[in-house]
Order: C-alpha cells, then structure tokens, then sequence
C-alpha cells in the first residue's frame, strides 16, 4: 500500500514538471513568479518523497522504544539526560507522533538517572533509529558557582517494537524482578504505591524498568515486552554480524561513539559527526527542530 502510494507521487510530481516545463517557453514575464513558487513546492515535495524512499528498512515502519542514560558527571549528565527527553518530547508533539513515558526516575538533585518512551507513529523507528549512540553537551555549567564550561554526555538507546509475536523463552531462573515506589513525570497517571518494576535479565544484564501503568502486573507485563524486544534485537544483530563475518566485512559498528556535539558556550552549534550537518539555532534544536537532522543522517547512510 506504502509502495503504491510512493508510485503515485512520483507520477503526480514528473507530470507537475513536465507540464510547467511546457509552460516555460511561453510564459509572459510576469507569470514566472507563479512559476518559480511551483518550483520552491516541488524541491520540497520531492525532497519528501526521496526521505520516504530512504526509510525502507524492515522495521523502519516500526513504533519503537527510546532510552536516555546519563553518562559520568554526576548532576551535570543528568540534566543533559532530562533536556534529551525534553528535546524528543518536543520533537514528538510537532510532528505527529504520540508517546507514552514508560519509565523516569528524577536525579537526586536535578535532572533524571534513566528515561524511557515510547514512540507511536508511522516511520518511528526508521527516523529515531539514528539517535542511538551518544550526545556532547558543552555549556557553562548552571550548578557551577565559578561559572565554569563543562562537557556532559547521555547515551541514546532505540528499540523497534516489533509487531509480530517474539517467540524468546525466557527463564524464570535468568530474571531478578525487584519492586519500588513509582516517581519522576507522569503526573496522574503514576500510582504512588510500590508498583513499579525493575527486572534484570541475568545472563545479558540486560536491565528494564517500567512504572507507568497502574498496578505491578502491568508494569510487569509492560516489562517483559520490552525485554523481549531487547533480547530479539540482539539476536538479530548477532545473525547480522555473523553474515558480515562470512562476507569478510571487517567494519566495526561502535554503538558507543559520540554521533552529535551541542555547543552553548564559547558559540552555540550543534553538529552532527555523521552527516557533517551543522546549525548555529542550538536552542532550537534543543526545543525539538532535530528532523533537519534525521535527514541528513539518513541521506548521508544511503550515499
């Protein structure tokens, strides 16, 4: 259905081409400025269709989970950590995804010690997928009393919420489940009573966490999915490097590289280290304008 409607739209814009071309050659002088608005339209409508083209991948169509972790620094990662979920939150709202916020634990002073969300919308995990990895903050620091520069780093994990039904035993004896007192955002909708849930997969020390619904076996429930999507995600990356192997694929993947520099202080700047994308508006980026950026990754992979 997607690919049909991908043909279409191709076919709608070569005919929008072809038939101003037409009228190119006979145009009076003050008719190209019609002409040159179509032209700006176009740019953008095949600019569209070509990032549509790019998200293509199996699971790309995908809702998906997303997971900050503050890195070392103390107050300084976790409230780089809480402007990560702001900035995604942003992001959310002004281009149509929905999100629910599966897990927020508040930092003892300020900021969060781990996030979770997850992402509703067609195309979420084809566009969030090239958050993963890890996010430099440089700023003067608003804890510091000298009033001195400070770098901070957040982890960015992202997981597709794979539709069909994962078939992973998983053992009762590889699980550590501990309970504890819901807090963090969430406002009305988090139960104040011991329900939230931590478990931990022994054998990976794989670790989930979910305290939005309203009971323990829900948060328990909403736990072992994500779980599950963990552990199905790693096998499918074990299968794909041992077909890398056999191809003779030497190439790394390093999930924890620095992939995106934020730069308040000395100048604002927020470049990307893949895609070489770079914009002085870092507030703005941070208020949640990063599909900019989505793209330029996701075209930058392709070439």
């Amino acid at each position: 259905m997607l690919l049909k409607k991908e043909i279409e739209e191709y076919q709608r814009i070569k005919k929008n081409i072809v038939d101003n071309l037409e009228l190119i050659s006979i145009l009076e002088e003050n008719e190209w400025t019609s002409i040159c608005e179509e032209k700006e339209l176009l740019e953008k409508e095949i600019d569209a269709l070509e990032i549509n083209c790019l998200l293509n991948e199996e699971y790309d169509k995908l809702n998906c989970y997303l997971e900050i972790h503050p890195g070392a620094g103390g107050t300084e990662s976790c409230d780089w950590a809480s402007m990560l979920a702001r900035m995604y939150m942003r992001f959310c709202e002004n281009n149509g995804y929905s999100y629910d916020i599966i897990e927020s634990q508040k930092a003892e002073e300020a900021g969060l010690k781990s996030f979770t969300m997850y992402i509703k919308g067609l195309f979420a995990y084809g566009y969030f997928k090239n958050e993963k990895g890890v996010h430099r903050l440089v700023r003067i620091s608003p804890f510091d009393s000298n009033a001195r520069r400070h770098t901070s780093f957040a982890s960015v994990l992202v997981t597709p919420s794979y539709n069909q039904e994962i078939n992973i035993e998983i053992k009762e004896s590889d699980l550590k489940i501990d309970v504890y007192h819901s807090s963090g955002a969430g406002g009305q909708s988090v139960n104040t009573s011991n329900s939230a849930v931590r478990i931990t997969h022994l054998p990976t020390k794989i670790v989930v966490t979910c305290q939005n619904e309203r009971s323990q076996m829900q948060n328990k429930e909403q736990a072992m999915k994500i779980l599950k999507n963990k552990l199905y995600e790693m096998e499918l990356q074990k299968q794909e490097q041992e077909q890398k192997n056999l191809k003779g694929n030497m190439e790394n993947i390093n999930f924890g590289s620095q992939i995106r520099s934020y730069v308040l202080e000395p100048y604002k700047m927020v470049k990307d280290n893949r895609s070489g994308y770079e914009t002085s508006n870092a507030l703005k980026v941070l208020d949640g304008d990063i599909l900019p950026i989505m793209e330029s990754v996701l075209k930058s992979k392709k070439k």
